[in-house]
């Protein structure tokens, strides 16, 4: 019993000489790795989307596309968009470069020399501040980007799904998934979207889609339906992407009315902030009611 007792207080000797020890030593670094800079918010999306039978399959179809962790890490993207209707009216053509990740662009014109035009995340602008652009800088500044980021795109807030019945294109019968919005997402959240899922590979092979922007249609008016069906895809650096599009109206489908052309894609995520800047002399313009 004695030698126990001996025992007890060298153990409780040592014990103190560690406490010492660690108190008087420099912090370990932690091994444990950084969170990944958009960890958070892809949670986030994951946890919305998996909510609902709607929300999995647009979750699935990101996923075959390359995957958010891809999509957000390697922001921006610069393209050249080309938006050519067959009757030759209302061309859009331009170089643009897109931080998708906090909704900016620019674009620089193809078919008005001289000409940029972008929305630094909360003003539109063009410059030279005398020439007006063929397009509407607040309308089409984010639009390309929004063609080309679906399904991407849908992992942002205030955004709403439901399941349609499937339905067959071109032998492939596909599920269809409606997108709405919740009122105040955005500057038209009186558009919808109608994304056609291939069942097989879970890609987004077509859509469909109205315009509501205000500056376009007023009391809430909105834009025939329009159905887009891809013509191409490519696949940078992970990510799967358009290389171009038909536009029909929804109820004439077999009639092309708009071919679009993408090209040149190049994710650049060491591009400096300042890329996104009003330039000087730029001006502010915008085409919505009381704005």
């Amino acid at each position: 019993m004695k030698n126990f007792f001996f025992l007890l207080l060298a153990v409780a000797f040592m014990a103190c000489g560690n406490e010492t020890a660690v108190e008087s030593a420099e912090p370990t670094p932690s091994t444990e790795p950084a969170p990944a800079p958009f960890a958070q918010r892809i949670e986030a999306a994951t946890e919305r989307l998996s909510g609902t039978d709607a929300g999995k399959l647009v979750l699935a179809s990101i996923d075959a596309h390359g995957g958010l962790d891809k999509w957000y890490s390697q922001s921006p993207l610069y393209y050249h968009f080309q938006y050519l209707p067959t009757d030759d009216k209302t061309i859009r053509d331009s170089y643009i470069l897109n931080d998708y990740v906090n909704a900016r662009a620019v674009h620089t014109s193809a078919n008005q020399e001289g000409v940029t035009y972008g929305f630094d995340g909360q003003d539109a602008w063009h410059a030279p501040a005398d020439v007006k652009p063929t397009v509407s800088p607040r309308f089409w500044s984010l639009t390309p980007y929004y063609f080309v980021g679906l399904p991407f795109v849908l992992a942002d807030e205030g955004i709403n799904f439901e399941q349609l019945p499937d339905a067959e294109w071109e032998g492939t019968t596909y599920n269809k998934i409606k997108v709405t919005y919740e009122q105040g997402t955005g500057d038209a959240d009186g558009d919808y979207y109608v994304l056609w899922i291939n069942p097989e590979t879970k890609q987004m092979d077509a859509l469909n889609y109205i315009v509501s922007y205000p500056g376009f249609f007023k009391d809430e008016g909105h834009s025939p339906e329009k159905l887009m069906v891809l013509s191409g895809k490519t696949t940078v650096d992970g990510i799967t992407l358009p290389t171009g599009y038909t536009t029909r109206w929804s109820d004439k489908p077999t009639e092309v009315i708009t071919n679009i052309y993408v090209k040149d894609y190049e994710f650049r995520p060491d591009t400096e902030d300042e890329a996104f800047a009003k330039p000087a002399g730029a001006k502010v313009t915008t085409d919505l009611p009381g704005k």
